[in-house]
């Protein structure tokens, strides 16, 4: 595994994860949000400049494993306005993972403002250190990253709102964009809102879809969650996004839930 400076250090055209990605149900697996951000590194990487990505989604098709990743990224869909793009997040023999996402140019200005909606959660300067689920091993994307709580707690069933910080880059010797910090964060949302136990149960996201209005600012992110469970396993987790601004998007993620 590589020295742990960042989620991934590039070796050529590879990535290789770091003990920071490992996510909450299996050692060997990687949490879905930093594949989530490498793979909108990519897409970002197409261009043209003045393109923000409005909608992205991510097929999570297997376990992403500890193991080299690679991103293929291409414009399906070129055009002056809006561009669509796809990606597949591929190990050295199998697929792991696929995108799509539609980007769209920023205009300026000149739109009358309608706003999305002022910040009404303490800032994250406000808000008190949050204490995580413990899944056995560390670090761990649990520790990855900086957790703050407005309400509820990772160790509490219920709705909750919480603060997010990436403590280390996504790619070595890189600033992580404002997307990247976003699609980090996004994968959370049923984790800080599960509804059941986590020592007993397991909630995996089949696909992570985020949509946003405008890009982050700053480095924190605010999941405002909630997650429901159909008492037949299937679940659906929904994030308003906050930044000490106001409200800047929205994400979603479909569940299976299951006794561990």
């Amino acid at each position: 595994m590589a020295t742990a400076r960042a989620f991934y250090v590039p070796d050529g055209t590879w990535f290789l994860p770091t003990e920071w990605t490992r996510g909450p149900w299996d050692e060997g697996a990687q949490h879905a949000g930093p594949p989530a951000a490498l793979v909108g590194r990519a897409i970002e990487s197409l261009g043209p400049e003045g393109f923000q990505v409005a909608r992205f989604t991510l097929e999570v098709l297997r376990p992403i494993p500890l193991a080299p990743l690679q991103v293929q990224a291409s414009v399906v869909r070129p055009g002056r306005r809006v561009q669509f793009a796809e990606a597949q997040l591929v190990t050295a023999d199998m697929e792991v993972a696929r995108a799509s996402a539609w980007s769209i140019r920023a205009s300026d200005p000149t739109l009358p403002e309608v706003a999305l909606g002022p910040t009404d959660f303490p800032g994250p300067d406000r808000s008190p250190p949050a204490e995580t689920f413990a899944p056995g091993w560390d670090p761990s994307y649990l520790t990855a990253m900086e957790w703050r709580a407005v309400r509820g707690s990772f160790l509490e069933p219920g709705p909750a709102s919480m603060w997010i910080r990436m403590r280390v880059p996504l790619v070595d010797g890189e600033e992580p964009s404002p997307l990247g910090r976003v699609l980090a964060a996004a994968d959370s949302g049923n984790g800080i809102s599960n509804v059941l136990p986590l020592g007993r149960y397991l909630f995996i996201n089949t696909e992570l879809t985020v949509h946003l209005a405008r890009p982050l600012e700053g480095e924190w992110v605010c999941l405002d969650a909630v997650t429901r469970v159909d008492p037949r396993g299937i679940g659906l987790a929904e994030s308003t996004m906050w930044d000490e601004r106001g409200l800047f998007g929205r994400g979603s993620q479909s569940l299976l839930v299951a006794p561990r």
